[in-house]
């Protein structure tokens, strides 16, 4: 099954999908798949047996993405599934999330790399706490573009006025969000395919494109043209061999922006300035970089660089902050409370920190902040206060999706408790206890 891409025309979406329970997202996403033939006959083979055996009366395209036998028996999303599909026009990556509100984690972590999301409403339901919930995330998130996916117009007679009225409720709430999107509203029925793939003869009223015609079509990465040269440091390649006995490169993956050979750049936390001589990679050397993408940087002076440091351009530094303000969400059933000591890894740089205050916590129903708060459960969305054991090198998230996130992470468990997004560095703040917090 090869698809001839035009060079010309294609590019990656990666995209993710979110509603609330039964809204028909794995339905969706399975129909996206078999409309486009991007799905193997052994695949489809094995679905309808599935099918068969779980009494279903038609072919249930969910089971192409719900693949833990969990999921096939509840007939529900779990963990986040990725499919990977292609048109001549475009390379897609879709996240398939859950709906489910103890599931929000899970949203969180299949939309964080996403260019777009699609929100399912179920034509029926109308706009509930999740679909108010995830459209809040992907504000959250910085994902730029929205399909509104209102789905199963068949068992409202495809009435254009439900469609009409859902949308008007769904804009009224978006409106308030403190990081506007872009949205498409998008008629549908993944069942039976209409609006999805071809357009449907039984929504006559809408005039607007299918769901796939607006995916291969809708501009992604607005915005991140970064002035910002960010390279976090993975590591150090000393090869220590007669042909390379001199040769030392900080390898690592370009942030955002792009490097040169001749740019000059500081090294974090050293605050050196040194000149790039050489960028390497698996297939050679070459003059620049490209964003997302690995390299060996060489440089001209031996600076002391190591693991979790920072290589950017003069004209654009970085904010080094030991106290930020950041956006998180809670992912741990144990609570999150004022004082609580967590790793916080940012990028590839490890920092002990220590919740230092609960700004406020987000009622997703009413969008209000709510204060006074000194703990965080489960699925809890808020602000916090954190204070670093030493310094990071960062920007705010909505300057850098890359640069401005993190993730906490338990000291005793190792697990990851929350998912974090920079708002604003205290730089001004008195740091000099920070350290110390540790001393309890």
């Amino acid at each position: 099954m090869d698809v001839q891409l035009n060079p010309e025309e294609s590019s990656l979406l990666r995209f993710t999908t979110a509603g609330s329970v039964d809204d028909g997202k794995s339905t969706l996403i399975g129909r996206l798949l078999y409309d486009c033939k991007s799905i193997f006959e052994d695949q489809l083979a094995a679905v309808e047996e599935s099918s068969k055996r779980r009494g279903d009366e038609h072919v249930n395209l969910a089971l192409l993405t719900d693949g833990l036998r969990a999921e096939r028996e509840q007939g529900i999303t779990i963990d986040v599934a990725y499919r990977y599909f292609a048109t001549p026009k475009r390379k897609f990556i879709i996240a398939d999330t859950p709906g489910h509100v103890q599931y929000t984690r899970n949203m969180v972590t299949g939309a964080s790399t996403a260019d777009l999301a699609i929100i399912l409403i179920d034509a029926r339901q109308g706009v509930v706490e999740q679909t108010r919930r995830h459209a809040f995330l992907a504000g959250l998130l910085r994902i730029q573009q929205v399909v509104l996916a209102v789905n199963k117009m068949d068992l409202v007679d495809y009435d254009q006025k439900v469609f009409d009225s859902i949308c008007a409720d769904f804009m009224r709430f978006a409106a308030d969000l403190e990081n506007p999107v872009a949205i498409m509203p998008i008629p549908m029925s993944a069942l039976n395919g209409d609006n999805v793939v071809d357009a449907s003869e039984k929504m006559d009223w809408y005039s607007g494109p299918t769901l796939l015609e607006h995916l291969e079509t809708v501009k992604v990465h607005l915005g991140e043209a970064h002035v910002e040269s960010r390279y976090p440091v993975q590591w150090v390649i000393r090869p220590m061999s007669d042909e390379h006995h001199d040769y030392r490169g900080y390898a690592g993956r370009v942030a955002s922006g792009s490097f040169k050979v001749g740019d000059q750049v500081i090294a974090y936390p050293a605050g050196l300035t040194s000149t790039i001589t050489g960028i390497h990679t698996f297939n050679g050397d070459c003059e620049e970089t490209e964003p997302a993408l690995s390299y060996s940087i060489e440089l001209a002076d031996e600076i002391d660089i190591s693991r979790g440091d920072l290589l950017a351009k003069p004209e654009n530094p970085p904010h080094v902050t030991q106290n930020l303000d950041a956006m998180i969400c809670w992912f741990s059933e144990k609570k999150m409370k004022t004082r609580g000591r967590y790793y916080l890894r940012h990028t590839t740089r490890e920092v002990r920190a220590v919740v230092q205050e609960v700004v406020y916590k987000v009622d997703i129903t009413t969008l209000d902040k709510v204060a006074e708060q000194t703990e965080f459960s489960m699925n809890d969305i808020g602000c916090i206060r954190l204070r670093l054991a030493t310094p990071i090198f960062c920007d705010a998230y909505s300057v850098n999706r890359i640069t401005g996130s993190f993730v906490l992470v338990d000291e005793q468990t190792n697990n990851t408790v929350a998912a974090g997004m920079i708002t604003r560095t205290l730089d001004g703040a008195d740091d000099s206890d920070a350290a110390g917090a540790y001393a309890i």
